[in-house]
């Protein structure tokens, strides 16, 4: 079956998880994880109080975090991959496995063409 380019649900799914850091609070929260928001923070150090508060938003409209507030003071919030969520799993292990393998690729394309160039 061909696929029409113009109707290509790529661009839908990428749009979803498009960014430098929704990936990695995917890939944390798919670890099985219910971490709070300072817990996110620690493990991605580079990130800031309000990038993370707009991607977790993000997410969460789209049904693949989810959000827990308990009722005490001070509030406590707890994210978590939802059951929808988890269907990205077997995406985010492929793209991850062929990201490793452009690195591979484009690193051996380097040095053939360092070595191309002694030649010359």
């Amino acid at each position: 079956m061909k696929k029409n380019p113009e109707q290509c649900q790529v661009v839908v799914a990428l749009d979803m998880i498009v960014g430098k850091w929704k990936p990695i609070i995917i890939q944390h929260l798919l670890n099985g994880d219910v971490l709070r928001f300072n817990e996110l923070r620690r493990l991605m150090p580079d990130i800031t109080q309000r990038m993370l508060t707009l991607h977790l938003r993000e997410l969460e409209e789209q049904d693949i975090v989810q959000r827990k507030v308990y009722p005490q003071i001070p509030p406590k919030v707890e994210y978590s991959i939802t059951e929808y969520g988890k269907s990205l799993e077997t995406v985010m292990d492929a793209m991850h496995q062929w990201g490793a393998a452009h690195v591979e690729h484009m690193e051996m394309k380097k040095k053939e063409e360092v070595l191309s160039e002694k030649e010359i």
